[in-house]
């Protein structure tokens, strides 16, 4: 089978063009730590590669036979919440399962049937860990993935039961343990059912060192891509690479999604004698874009968080916000909201790269685009040009007439004239054309950039 570009879930070296994971992390300082029986955390947002990295340094380490190591992925225990004995019976039987399945090694299981169910939950997966330990020959190296996407009690439980056997290590507990999520464990808050709030610095207090898993860098976003010129012969035209650049800054996700839109989903590109060019590359991205993948729905489900949208507001709004608000944004809302992935903070404050920058107002007026009454026909002259003067007249006495009951309805507020320019125009530019958008803290503006073809055979570039 012809390899593909990778969009969902980890890499599958056979089948998947692909980075080599090893080289996306710090494999060195990495395997220092592990050397050094650290527990530490490995942290970057949503499919970024984290658990292709996770399973390659597994391989890796299974392969130098100084260690065995075991990755977990233990998101099935996010449904028990606060129920101990739902969530850590779940994370144990993952465990079992994981061994099985990548070290062929039955024993976690039999040790669950025959001790581990009747252990009470408090102490079980520290004991099977223990046990785990006990039956290797080699140190054993032990990498849990998903862990935030525990709550309650039941990831309280977790942290702690890894703390109590941290003392025992490397003879009856992991000699190294990666801990790894969305987020930092510091900016974990854990209530219980007791409504306490715990922070996860203090329930796992053990943790050497956070690692945070980058993007791609320019060059290996072009490599990516032409990996697939060396198996198919099929050709990019070299203006796509900058623009490439732009619009994901290296996202792995947005990256490989773009080409796989690009590639596969565009089907006159499956005819690998096509190059294709610079206005075939934009249409997939605006096809991408309309998908409304999960990737990008569930960023943009998080912009209804008040912790995010205190920020994102601000950048939307192109100045600080009142004091009143401004004083409610705390370091850790903003650290939070860059985990996620949506800003970034060096060398200032900005949304994460252009498609994000696109994708988040046009989510925000999404319900206001498809309610406007405005037609493209209504400002398209004789000779196929929008009649900018006719449009912006409309806009003003569309706003006049209707922003006070609009904006209302926004859930930002205060970026509510910028948003409902956008929500207007994308109506109108939805017939064929685009809309480019630059905003960012201390502009004090929006810059909308309108492209409309004069001759829809020939596209955007004539």
């Amino acid at each position: 089978m012809a390899k593909f570009f990778n969009n969902a879930g980890p890499v599958m070296a056979d089948m998947n063009y692909h980075i080599d994971p090893l080289t996306r992390i710090n494999w060195d300082e990495v395997y220092n730590l592990i050397l050094q029986q650290r527990y530490f955390i490995l942290h970057a947002p949503r499919q970024t590669g984290k658990t292709s990295s996770l399973i390659a340094m597994m391989h890796a380490l299974n392969k130098k036979d100084d260690f065995t190591a075991l990755y977990v992925n233990i998101e099935g225990a996010q449904a028990a919440r606060n129920d101990v004995e739902a969530g850590i019976s779940a994370v144990c039987s993952a465990f079992a399962q994981s061994a099985a399945f990548y070290l062929e090694d039955e024993r976690p299981q039999e040790w669950l049937n025959e001790k581990g169910f009747a252990t009470p939950a408090l102490q079980r997966l520290s004991a099977m860990m223990d046990a785990w330990t006990r039956m290797n020959s080699r140190p054993t190296v032990f990498m849990l993935d998903e862990v935030d996407a525990l709550v309650g009690d039941t990831l309280i439980s977790l942290l702690r039961q890894i703390r109590s056997g941290y003392d025992r290590r490397p003879k009856a507990f992991p000699q190294s343990l990666i801990l790894c999520g969305v987020r930092d464990i510091r900016d974990y808050r854990i209530h219980t059912t007791h409504q306490e709030i715990i922070t996860g610095g203090s329930a796992f207090n053990i943790k050497a060192a956070s690692l945070r898993l980058g993007n791609f860098t320019e060059e290996e976003c072009k490599e990516l891509w032409l990996q697939h010129t060396q198996e198919t012969g099929q050709i990019f035209d070299d203006k796509i690479f900058p623009e490439l650049w732009e619009d994901t800054k290296g996202q792995p996700w947005l990256v490989n999604a773009l080409a796989h839109e690009l590639t596969w989903n565009n089907k006159e590109a499956r005819d690998r004698s096509k190059t294709l060019f610079l206005e075939d590359y934009f249409a997939a991205r605006e096809a991408l874009i309309q998908s409304r993948q999960t990737h990008l729905d569930q960023l943009t489900d998080k912009l209804r968080e008040p912790r995010v949208s205190r920020i994102i507001e601000e950048l939307l709004q192109g100045e600080e916000l009142p004091d009143a608000v401004f004083g409610k944004i705390s370091t850790d809302d903003q650290q939070y909201v860059e985990d996620l992935g949506l800003i970034t903070t060096k060398p200032q404050i900005a949304i994460s790269n252009r498609i994000y920058r696109e994708v988040i107002p046009r989510e925000m007026t999404w319900l206001a685009q498809t309610r406007i009454v405005q037609e493209s026909l209504w400002y398209t002259r004789e000779d196929k040009n929008l009649d900018m003067t006719k449009l912006l007249l409309a806009f003003q006495q569309f706003f006049r007439e209707n922003s006070e009951s609009w904006i209302e309805r926004f859930d930002y507020k205060e970026a509510g004239p910028q948003l409902l320019m956008q929500a207007f125009l994308q109506r109108i530019i939805n017939g064929g054309g685009r809309v480019n958008r630059e905003y960012g803290l201390g502009s004090r503006r929006t810059d909308l950039f309108l492209e409309w073809p004069l001759d829809k055979e020939k596209g955007f570039f004539g």
